[in-house]
């Protein structure tokens, strides 16, 4: 800790989807003077807003959120690239007075901003990239997967059959370096020097519980349009096999009910398994993460709430005693 006390403070709010933490991590802005910064690796598209579940305005309260809206879903995107446009906008809210708050579940991403995840020493190979979509699209996602579990087993079991582009990432890399990406990632994952003074905080609620917020915001996004926003996505061509848009949870299955191959029902249910299981995923990766202090929200009856009862902690672990919203 006396090692840390010169560093930038950062407080880093972490949990699976629909635990709560867009409404809690506003909360607490709101008390500590601060700004959130989204660590979701889907809010940075635009267009991709009901399915990402954006905040609205009105949700945000007045507090600045940041890489909302970054690129088009057709455009490149990556962990090193979000590293470097998280870090800009931490020194910026640091430069304002006020506590960046980064807040999201897309782990990869929060660790390389905290300067621990180290990334496989490959330059991306557009020759070869094109050679495993080609593969992919002649004969199916299904056949680039299994060619991953071949020489990567652990990362074929993270990533999605039907997420190509990150696939096709794990076997180049593999392909270039000879050395799988999961031990990448272990290698990456031993314990290193943070660029912040942070107090790493997690929530989570009793598994039934958080279900239920999952099948319960999926019918908010039904009743929002998320329809209407999948046939407009898929109208501008931004919902193509394998891209970006597309693997984001929520269009693939209203592009299945849009096309005829099932109900609405039925689509509403396989997004409601499909996002349950994504939470588990998270879950399990945030586990692993020794820093982090859990709380569980269930026991406080709304976000304001728990963020006062989570503030304590984060003002003794970060030395942080400015009050009241951000200053702009």
């Amino acid at each position: 800790m006396n090692q840390e006390v010169h560093k930038p403070p950062l407080l880093v709010l972490v949990g699976p989807t629909a635990v709560g933490k867009t409404a809690v991590a506003i909360e607490m802005a709101l008390r500590l003077r601060g700004e959130v910064v989204s660590a979701d690796s889907m809010q940075v598209y635009r267009g991709l807003d009901i399915a990402t579940a954006k905040p609205t305005p009105a949700e945000m309260k007045g507090v600045p959120h940041h890489l909302f809206d970054v690129v088009d879903p057709d455009e490149e995107f990556n962990v090193a690239r979000y590293r470097d446009l998280a870090r800009e906008a931490i020194a910026q809210i640091h430069e304002r007075g006020n506590l960046p708050i980064l807040s999201g579940g897309t782990g990869l991403y929060i660790k390389a901003v905290l300067g621990e995840f180290l990334f496989p020493d490959t330059s991306r190979s557009p020759q070869l990239r094109e050679e495993l979509t080609a593969f992919a699209e002649k004969e199916g996602p299904e056949a680039l997967h299994a060619r991953l579990a071949e020489v990567d087993p652990e990362s074929a079991a993270r990533l999605h059959v039907n997420d190509i582009r990150r696939v096709v990432r794990a076997l180049e890399i593999f392909i270039q370096t000879g050395v799988p990406m999961s031990q990448h990632l272990a290698q990456a994952a031993a314990p290193a020097e943070s660029h912040y003074r942070t107090a790493q905080i997690g929530l989570t609620r009793p598994r039934q519980q958080l279900y239920e917020r999952i099948n319960q915001r999926v019918s908010v996004m039904i009743e929002q349009g998320l329809l209407e926003e999948t046939k407009d996505l898929l109208a501008s061509g931004m919902l193509k096999e394998g891209s970006v848009a597309a693997q984001a949870l929520g269009y693939k299955e209203m592009r299945r009910f849009l096309e005829g191959e099932c109900t609405l029902d039925e689509a509403i249910a396989r997004l409601q398994r499909a996002t349950r299981r994504y939470a588990k995923r998270q879950y399990t990766w945030f586990r692993h993460q020794a820093k982090i202090h859990w709380f569980d929200v269930s026991q406080w009856p709304d976000p304001p709430t728990a963020a006062q009862a989570i503030i304590p902690h984060v003002r003794r672990r970060l030395d942080w005693h400015k009050e009241g919203p951000p200053r702009l």
